[in-house]
């Protein structure tokens, strides 16, 4: 696994309509504030998704896990922190949400995302060069 320091953080205040009757974000929001958070860290790189489907590949999940500590309320504002961890053969970046205010922790995870070649549909073994460049 290779080490990074490819991180990028974004805050956002949990909106009503993430919420359920006890003001409590729903579970399957956490994905959604991830790839909020992937988004900011694969544009610091200079690799957004247009960038990946202009340079021929797409980047599907293949693995995301999330493991929940706390709960996010209505009104709370959290921080979501994403960092690239690994990009030799996938990218995997992990994430971590907190409260803005207190720094508690409220959920971590990681994704797992393989390139695929736009062209022949083929799955990549082994990252192509132009994100080992942009790393």
């Amino acid at each position: 696994m290779s080490k990074s320091t490819h991180h990028a953080a974004v805050d956002l205040t949990i909106p009503f309509h993430d919420v359920d009757m006890m003001e409590v974000v729903w579970h399957g929001h956490y994905a959604k504030y991830f790839e909020i958070a992937r988004c900011a860290v694969l544009e610091k790189i200079n690799y957004n998704y247009l960038h990946m489907r202009d340079s021929g590949y797409a980047w599907p999940v293949i693995d995301l896990r999330i493991r929940y500590v706390k709960p996010a309320v209505f009104g709370q504002v959290i921080t979501i922190t994403a960092s690239i961890v690994e990009w030799e053969n996938c990218l995997k970046i992990n994430y971590l949400i907190t409260d803005k205010n207190t720094g508690a922790r409220l959920a971590k995870g990681h994704s797992v995302q393989v390139a695929v070649n736009m062209q022949t549909g083929s799955m990549c073994f082994e990252s192509p060069k132009v994100l080992i460049e942009k790393l």
